[in-house]
């Protein structure tokens, strides 16, 4: 290893493919709320972002609060059976791990259904440290996710390394003074064509390229 000790992930997208559960949760909101469904490009220009500011944004006349109500309702009745690993991340996860790099998962999600998506897949064993928005008082792209995770895990942020598929994702790491890495098969494309300060500082198309990118650094 060179001067890298330390991988963040984030979840939705990158490592779990929960595209498909979010953007039922939201059309069974829409229609709860609204009686009408939302093209699916609104949706998506939401991922990353805490769920509440989207609800305020995408509902200005309602209680926010019982906008998330409905959403996380819908959600978790459905959420174990809709939900896949991406393609090839348990591999780079296994790769990763058997390197002797550490790891954690740093998410916006909540605990809750973090920990169903992860004991589903038997992902637990992957992680020396999970830090969800349980844990913390600002969400991504604020950097306290992520320093939460490094602070556990005893790194410092010039030796991490943070993958994940948003903007919000690649602020949160840079904000941390971490090295970001787009997950460029991510559905969520709000960081894919970023420049300036916002642009990932590398990007991968496939899992499998994750190991040799970190053992480069």
């Amino acid at each position: 290893m060179g001067k890298i000790t330390t991988v963040l992930y984030d979840y939705d997208g990158t490592l779990m493919d929960t595209n498909q559960i979010i953007v039922d949760s939201w059309q069974h909101t829409f229609m709860t709320l609204e009686g009408k469904k939302h093209p699916e490009e609104e949706i998506y220009a939401t991922f990353g972002e805490p769920l509440r500011d989207s609800m305020e944004a995408m509902f200005p006349d309602q209680d926010p609060d019982k906008a998330v109500d409905i959403y996380r309702e819908y959600q978790y009745g459905h959420y174990e059976s809709q939900i896949k690993m991406c393609p090839n991340a348990i591999v780079m996860l296994t790769m990763i791990k058997a390197a002797g790099y550490k790891s954690a998962l740093v998410t916006a999600r909540l605990k809750y259904t973090t920990m169903k998506g992860l004991e589903k897949f038997g992902l637990e064993k992957f992680f020396d440290t999970i830090v969800t928005c349980d844990e913390c008082e600002k969400s991504k792209p604020d950097p306290e996710p992520a320093l939460t995770a490094l602070r556990q895990l005893g790194a410092k942020p010039e030796e991490a390394v943070m993958l994940g598929d948003t903007i919000n994702d690649i602020k949160c790491a840079k904000n941390a003074g971490v090295i970001s890495v787009f997950a460029g098969w991510a559905k969520a494309d709000s960081a894919r064509n970023a420049e300036g300060a916002d642009a990932p500082d590398h990007e991968i198309d496939d899992p499998m390229q994750m190991l040799g990118l970190v053992n480069s650094l």
